[in-house]
């Protein structure tokens, strides 16, 4: 790609190589806290196809030479995964897209993941859409029932760590693992400040990184910790969205899996008519712009939204 420019004059409204394509899905699974930490399976090329995904382990058991096999059924549920669609319009200048196409599309490689890992975190974690309404999947870690107050545990008792290790404890006493926790950002800066009783630092683990653009962070009380603005819901630079409080969701995610289409498709248009946020239309035409719609296909199931905590704040503004 390096030594041949892109030319988006010459990109027809088909979907593109994997070539470009699997750059693009790869940074949105490391930008995205979810993705960071859910178990990935098969989806569908065409994403219209339901696919079966186990989301427990069989049950083995020990059997005499010759006798009937032990057959495991009743504890393993299984979920139909279908691709659910993400879409982005950009408005790009004439001259921009004509002078620097290899420049824009490098933009749109870094934007592009970014975006989808966004509306991904939002609609998995909350069951909305980026707007706040109803989101593409029936399942969201937000549906659990179990619920811990961060800030409630005594400094001498623990602190912020007690609480987690409170939820932690939830979660486990009811027969699943705690294998990770997604976390926003907001809460990064209380665990990087949180003390013992005698000043000594207790999440020192938060303080790794796994690259930039990554969600994945450090640990937290002994597990992998990943970020994402979308915890909250409350999104830098977006009017529309509000902070809900949550902090952060942590649980077994081996009831949690995600997949993956292999296909976006970049369509362009120099003469469609878009309308903004304020209901505003513009013409590409009569303004001089391209008009670039990314659109890619995403699956998620959850086995059972029990099998994790949320952890909730007091919402900023408040």
């Amino acid at each position: 790609m390096a030594t041949n420019p892109i030319k988006l004059s010459a990109v027809d409204p088909v979907f593109l190589p994997e070539t470009l394509v699997a750059p693009i899905f790869e940074k949105s699974v490391e930008g995205s806290a979810v993705m960071s930490l859910a178990r990935r399976v098969p989806l569908s090329m065409t994403a219209n196809t339901a696919v079966p995904v186990p989301l427990d382990v069989p049950t083995a058991d020990w059997v005499s030479e010759g006798g009937r096999k032990p057959l495991s059924s009743g504890g393993v549920e299984v979920k139909q995964m279908s691709g659910k669609k993400i879409a982005v319009l950009i408005p790009v200048s004439m001259e921009v897209a004509n002078s620097n196409a290899a420049g824009l599309w490098t933009q749109l490689q870094q934007d592009l993941p970014t975006a989808f890992a966004r509306a991904f975190d939002m609609a998995t974690i909350h069951g909305k859409n980026m707007k706040g309404g109803s989101g593409p999947f029936a399942d969201y870690l937000a549906a659990t029932t179990k619920a811990v107050s961060l800030g409630t545990t005594a400094q001498n008792q623990g602190g912020i760590w007690g609480d987690f290790v409170k939820g932690m404890d939830v979660v486990i006493d009811d027969d699943w693992d705690y294998t990770g926790t997604v976390a926003d950002n907001r809460l990064k800066p209380k665990l990087l400040a949180a003390t013992s009783t005698t000043g000594e630092p207790l999440f020192v683990a938060t303080r790794e990184t796994s690259g930039t653009g990554t969600a994945l962070a450090g640990e937290l009380i002994g597990e992998p910790l990943a970020y994402s603005r979308s915890v909250s819901g409350k999104l830098r630079r977006q009017s529309t969205s509000v902070d809900s409080g949550l902090r952060a969701v942590g649980g077994d995610w081996s009831q949690a899996a995600f997949g993956v289409g292999m296909d976006i498709s970049v369509k362009l248009s120099r003469e469609a008519t878009y309308i903004d946020e304020d209901g505003g239309v513009h013409s590409a035409f009569q303004e001089n712009l391209v008009l670039l719609l990314a659109e890619a296909h995403y699956g998620f199931v959850l086995g059972d939204a029990e099998a994790f905590v949320k952890f909730t704040g007091t919402p900023s503004g408040s």
